[in-house]
């Protein structure tokens, strides 16, 4: 229940930092199965986090803070959502412009025809399959290293076209500079499957991230604090978590550790995003794909269309489009003051382990590293 009430600390056992997935899971989990009253401090208006989505003017489902969607080889975590929500299922789709045409994005057996002459592409066929046998799908960095001259050919036509400019316009890195299990995410498909992501149960809320977290936080021993900074309100004495200078069970965290602890050893880095939306009267769908990657034009990276993955409501006269704008992270500005990825990089995870060891260190907090954590 969202209250708007004064607080009083001492009445909870548990203050919950933050209501996205890793929040609204620990608060639910600690109300229903340990008794746990708990209070859940939600810096935004509105609680579900980036997840969070709603209704605009032409009746489109849109998520307020980019495209999301379950992917997951686990059964047992889509067997938990269930619980809370109508999930269907929604394989996400893809497309990539290069050259100024789309090409199939994952990167796979297509793109390859969609990019050479159809003898060039049989010839290369052969060649994958002979040298990846067995394999669904590869890295790039598997492909560049590949002794066969024209397996490397194309997988250096492919990386200079792609994956290096996305990874510079997203990251304002150099794919030398990114760790590379950032590059790896999105692997080459050994064949012609179109699913975006190689994972065994993808979903979709029917009626909205929203409405599932609602029905997450709707526990009789949840209240739910909006428009809250906890930072305000998280002091540390003695080498103890205190709320309000209360002492209480727990205080779980969510955040960035870096801003729970002022930032001593130096800023964490994450990119973050400003959107663009446009709304288009038309009866068909605008994009080709749930999604569009745009590695080599544009100041954006991608581009997604909500109509075609809203599945509670049809016939809507209008499209809602929305482009991605990376910028770099910064608390303290009007704009990009949401950290959305973590940078990953050497000197950013030694960063990162001095802040867990602190952390370790502080009692009665639990500062659980999740997406906005790292």
């Amino acid at each position: 229940m969202v209250t708007g009430k004064e607080i009083n600390v001492k009445d909870f056992d548990v203050v919950v930092v933050g209501s996205g997935f890793s929040g609204a899971i620990f608060a639910r989990e600690l109300a229903e199965k340990h008794n746990k009253k708990v209070l859940v401090v939600e810096k935004r208006l509105h609680i579900a986090g980036n997840m969070y989505d709603e209704y605009n003017e032409h009746n489109i489902l849109v998520q307020k803070y980019g495209p999301h969607f379950f992917n997951t080889d686990k059964a047992w975590i889509i067997e938990y959502l269930r619980q809370y929500c109508e999930l269907v299922p929604h394989a996400v789709s893809g497309k990539s412009v290069i050259d100024g045409n789309y090409v199939q994005l994952p990167y796979n057996f297509q793109t390859i025809q969609d990019l050479y002459d159809l003898k060039a592409a049989e010839k290369l066929y052969s060649k994958l399959r002979n040298e990846f046998k067995g394999e669904e799908r590869v890295s790039i960095f598997s492909l560049l290293s590949c002794d066969d001259e024209d397996i490397k050919s194309f997988a250096e036509d492919l990386y200079q076209k792609a994956f290096k400019p996305y990874t510079m316009k997203q990251w304002d890195l150099t794919t030398e500079q990114i760790d590379r299990s950032v590059l790896n995410r999105v692997k080459f498909a050994l064949n012609f499957d179109k699913r975006y992501l190689n994972k065994d149960f993808q979903f979709l809320p029917k009626y909205g991230f929203t409405k599932l977290f609602e029905n997450l936080l709707n526990h009789r021993n949840i209240e739910i604090k909006c428009n809250c900074d906890a930072l305000n309100h998280i002091s540390i004495q003695d080498n103890i978590a205190l709320f309000d200078n209360e002492i209480i069970d727990c205080i779980v965290y969510t955040g960035p550790i870096d801003e729970l602890f002022n930032r001593e050893f130096g800023i964490l880095p994450y990119r973050s995003l400003e959107f663009t939306f446009e709304n288009i009267k038309t009866s068909t769908h605008v994009l080709p794909a749930d999604f569009v990657s745009f590695p080599q034009d544009y100041s954006f990276t991608r581009k997604t269309e909500y109509r075609r993955f809203n599945y509670e409501r049809k016939g809507q006269i209008y499209s809602t489009v929305v482009a991605e704008h990376p910028m770099e992270y910064n608390p303290d500005s009007n704009k990009g003051n949401i950290p959305y990825y973590p940078t990953i990089a050497s000197g950013n995870l030694e960063t990162l382990r001095k802040y867990q060891e602190k952390a370790e260190t502080i009692k009665k907090i639990d500062a659980c590293r999740t997406i906005g954590g790292i």
